[in-house]
């Protein structure tokens, strides 16, 4: 007996059935149902929350979640978690609302907790509601003394008027995106500028690309259906375009719809894609800078472009996108995975990341850069973007600074005005929302939560402020991004928080296996489902720093953790071979306390490798506003002089210990680093760096036998480094990782996979494998594998009467039968029309458990079994995998009443492989009166 589930007629079925004769059915994974019954979706014993289901079985299951609502495009990444362990990132369907992710052979155990989530947000509804009662709203903390003023305010307009207009060119093919992508760009630039001008390019990120003017209406596809227009996001950093070509920069802001719109399909969230985008357009600004006549009209009337002195602009995925287009400029990626292939004219001086995704976690080391983390950040709501900055400790030379600036009641939209509403040409939301009530620090309202022109005010400062210490050289702003601790009046009421790493900071204490942990602290896990080993539980909090990555433990992350119930002892961190400090002016600790916390005191003393002790002083940290929405367990920096150790005759360049002695009442406290720190800006000049990308092999799973193929690798640049390896092992959820050195030229990652032939129908099979610099490297593509292509043919289905004429009381029956079994679940659906010949079967005259089982509650009187749900009523049915036939069942109730024969009429349905409905035959049963 099959199990019809209730849906809508937009949820996406793959079944194609025929009423007479064999109907070939179409081959795409299916979703299941939309939403299930009160008690939820069982897979045999095993019991689904409502809105999961599995399809499928063996190694071909798919685990599907459908949202009851749509779920609006945005630059996370959604994700299917198995309690702390990530089962994988599913495909979003063109309904909107579904996801399907392949299981393979991992199993899913009676209750486990499921969960969706993007940028660590809770999405499916149970959670929503779970993620308000995981911690209970802590006290908003109280305001900090605002921060000295810096002496140079980098938000001030410069002397210069400016000029804007736009630019379309011929789109553009890109690797891996089935349709071209648009060349289209907006131009702000100074006049009366002397010479030739730096530049700032713009990117903006994953958000709805089609909208209907004069309506709520927004798609998101590529390209945009007639009636519709391209939703101009690229138009959304006109502020800060205006305030940086009035102080002299020629700025361009170029349009991404069709990026955003087929990225789904791109194995690294599209980074590559927008990489090659950017250089596209750099190398026509270089082909404009050599013949300024044939450059287009918004280009002739501005001032002339130094392409040596290029800052990048890249907003949520457009900040991946720029990250990666500074590393390609660096380290070349291999041709056939890349959208431009000409020569490198330009030089990239610094990139701004507002509320990056980092997917790859992959970082340009010797690139200067600045994150802006938005506090209130709604859609990257991890701040994973944390990670362009500490993933870039130990990598190269360590002479770029990387700032993260954490800008308090910031959410992720409103940093362009095409996102907002109010301003936008399109509909717009505040991504930031509160489920349950008032947000003590995000709500609209709140004393931490900005406007949006606040907000926009403060992203331009820091932009500028970005350009005139990466592209400038003026040091006097270097104060406002690197820890320092000072605030731009431009910036208005926003508070913004700094630190940083690079520059003329040498390492000291990392974290990791170079250092022991002794004391009141023990070292810690910054990924890992063991509450013994992690540093933070996901129900105590969130901290950008431990941002998930691919796999759950991930070894290589580690921070220091202190807690304390009184005067705590001593933690002592003892570096396993001499460091020095020799230089520096103080040591600099990044140092997490919990949110809303004030007033937690650390004496600071370090000795040297004879033994001698020298108290540096005491650190004062405190909190940031937080609450259980809000990433916002966020290292401070603090620095400590070194002129006591100077005075105690400490050898600085042999320094073996930091001690950190926690002061006051009870405490929690987590070292993620200290470095030996002193002013200034060094010139960051690029290391030889080795470049490795991993490839994607598809092959045909064949017909039978055993075949072993490897994961393409490629290894390119200079010199060697290091990386660190992860590959899944099949069938058991682990991951196994170690270090390997690499070669240009050699084969040093050979990671072979086993592929089985079999006759059956089922799912594509993926082998995955990823990898992450260490030391001397960097990362494109940083994942890869070998995908087992199903090559067997659909089986054909066919759909026959068993009773479809009945008395009242009895039950309609159709069988479903393949011409042969497969390894995956068949499923489809049939969509309920009114009847046109004659009365139609009502929801009274129905088994009740039956209807409330599959529809929910019913409410009084009866109506047309077709319009029990509103806008469609389908009724869900598979025939499970390994397996040839099963039925469909409308259970009729005998009612007493005498009345004339009544009917169902039923239309059967299923997709593409575009996912467009195509329409099956229709079918009609009876239901004669007993009487």
């Amino acid at each position: 007996m099959i199990r019809v589930t209730r849906g809508l007629t937009t949820a996406v079925a793959l079944l194609a059935l025929t009423a007479a004769s064999p109907w070939p059915a179409t081959a795409q994974p299916s979703p299941g149902s939309p939403q299930t019954g009160p008690s939820g979706s069982p897979l045999g014993d095993l019991a689904l929350p409502p809105g999961w289901h599995v399809t499928g079985g063996g190694a071909d299951r798919q685990l599907v979640w459908t949202s009851p609502e749509r779920v609006p495009a945005g630059d996370a990444r959604v994700e299917f978690h198995a309690g702390d362990r990530l089962l994988g990132r599913p495909l979003p369907r063109p309904d909107g609302r579904s996801f399907a992710l392949p299981l393979g052979d991992l199993r899913l155990e009676e209750g486990t907790q499921l969960r969706v989530t993007a940028g660590g947000r809770r999405l499916d509804a149970a959670g929503r509601a779970e993620s308000a009662r995981e911690r209970p709203l802590a006290p908003a903390a109280a305001p900090e003394a605002p921060l000295p003023v810096n002496p140079v305010d980098p938000g001030v307009p410069g002397p210069y008027r400016t000029v804007s207009g736009e630019y379309a060119l011929n789109s553009v093919r890109i690797p891996g995106l089935p349709q071209p992508v648009e060349m289209r760009a907006t131009v702000v630039g100074p006049t009366g500028a002397p010479g030739k001008r730096p530049v700032v390019l713009f990117l903006h990120g994953r958000h709805d690309t089609c909208y209907t003017p004069g309506t709520e209406d927004v798609r998101f596809t590529w390209p945009c259906p007639a009636g519709t227009r391209p939703i101009p996001s690229e138009q959304g950093y006109l502020r800060a375009q205006r305030l940086l070509a009035s102080q002299g920069y020629v700025t361009l802001s170029i349009a991404a719809n069709g990026i955003n719109g087929q990225d789904w399909q791109a194995e690294d969230g599209g980074a590559q894609a927008r990489s090659s985008l950017v250089r596209q357009h750099l190398a026509r600004w270089a082909d404009w800078t050599a013949h300024r006549a044939d450059a287009p009209a918004a280009v002739r009337k501005t001032a002339p472009a130094d392409l040596s002195r290029v800052l990048l602009v890249g907003h949520s995925r457009g900040g991946e996108g720029v990250n990666r287009a500074a590393l390609d400029s660096l380290n070349p990626p291999p041709a056939a995975q890349d959208g431009y292939r000409g020569p490198v004219r330009w030089k990239i001086r610094g990139n701004v990341l507002i509320g990056p995704t980092v997917f790859g976690q992959n970082p340009a080391p010797d690139v200067p850069s600045t994150t802006i983390l938005p506090g209130c950040d709604g859609d990257v709501s991890d701040l994973q973007g944390q990670i362009y900055v500490d993933g870039t400790r130990g990598v190269s030379r360590g002479a770029a600074l990387h700032s993260a600036a954490y800008v308090i009641g910031a959410n992720h939209n409103f940093f362009n005005s095409e996102w907002t509403p109010g301003q936008a040409k399109a509909a717009a939301i505040d991504d930031f929302s509160s489920d349950d009530g008032v947000d003590p620090v995000c709500s609209p309202g709140t004393a931490t939560r900005l406007t949006a022109t606040q907000q926009q005010a403060a992203g331009a400062t820091y932009i500028a402020a970005s350009a005139r210490l990466f592209v400038g050289g003026d040091d006097a702003v270097r104060p406002l991004l690197d820890g320092t601790g000072r605030r731009a009046p431009s910036a208005g009421p926003a508070r913004v928080l700094t630190h940083a790493v690079g520059a003329h900071r040498t390492p000291a204490f990392l974290p990791g296996s170079s250092v022991t942990v002794s004391g009141g602290g023990r070292p810690c896990a910054q990924v890992d489902p063991d509450t013994t080993r992690s540093c933070l539980s996901s129900e105590e909090g969130w901290s950008p720093h431990f941002a998930y990555w691919e796999t759950s433990p991930e070894p290589g992350r580690d921070a220091v953790a202190m807690k304390w119930t009184g005067t705590g002892s001593p933690v002592t961190v003892r570096s396993t071979r001499p460091v020095s400090l020799a230089g520096a002016a103080s040591l600099a600790l990044r140092v997490i306390v919990p949110p809303n916390s004030t007033g937690t005191d650390l004496d600071v003393a370090v000795t040297d490798a004879s033994g001698r002790r020298a108290d540096l002083g005491r650190a004062r940290v405190d909190g940031l506003p937080g609450s259980p929405r809000t990433a916002a367990y966020w290292s401070r920096e603090v620095r400590v002089p070194l002129t006591a150790a100077t005075r105690a005759g400490l050898d600085l360049k042999r320094i073996t210990t930091l001690r950190l002695t926690p002061r006051g009442g009870a405490g929690r406290a987590w070292l993620m680093d200290a470095w030996g720190w002193r002013p200034g800006t060094p010139e960051a000049r690029p290391a030889p760096l080795t470049r490795v990308d991993l490839g994607r092999l598809t092959v045909a799973e064949g017909n039978s036998g055993v075949r072993t193929y490897r994961i393409p690798v490629t290894v390119s640049g200079r010199g060697s480094g290091q990386v660190r390896l992860f590959v899944p092992v099949p069938g058991t959820g682990e991951v196994t990782s170690r270090i390997v050195t690499v070669r240009p030229g050699r084969h040093d990652i050979d990671v072979p996979v086993e592929v089985r032939g079999n006759k059956r129908y089922g799912y594509d099979v993926a082998h995955d494998a990823f990898v992450k610099a260490v030391r001397g490297t960097v990362v494109g593509a940083h994942r890869g594998g070998v995908t087992a292509r199903n090559d067997d043919a659909m089986p054909t289905v066919r759909l026959a009467p068993v009773t479809d004429d009945v008395t009242e009381g009895s039950a309609l029956k159709w069988r479903v039968t393949l011409s042969e079994p497969a390894d995956i679940e068949i499923s489809g659906g049939v969509l309920l029309k009114p009847v046109t010949d004659g009365p139609e079967l009502s929801t009274k005259d129905v088994d009740r458990a039956w209807l409330e089982a599959r529809f929910g509650e019913v409410t009084d009187p009866a109506r047309p079994l077709s319009g029990t749900v509103e806008g469609g009523t389908s009724l869900w049915l598979s025939v499970p995998a390994g397996q040839t036939s099963t039925e469909v069942t409308v259970p009729t109730a005998r009612d007493g009443e005498a009345e004339p024969a009544e009917f169902l009429r039923g239309a059967l349905f299923t997709y593409d492989g575009s996912w467009e409905q195509v329409p099956g035959p229709e079918f009609t049963g009876r239901v004669r009166d007993a009487a």
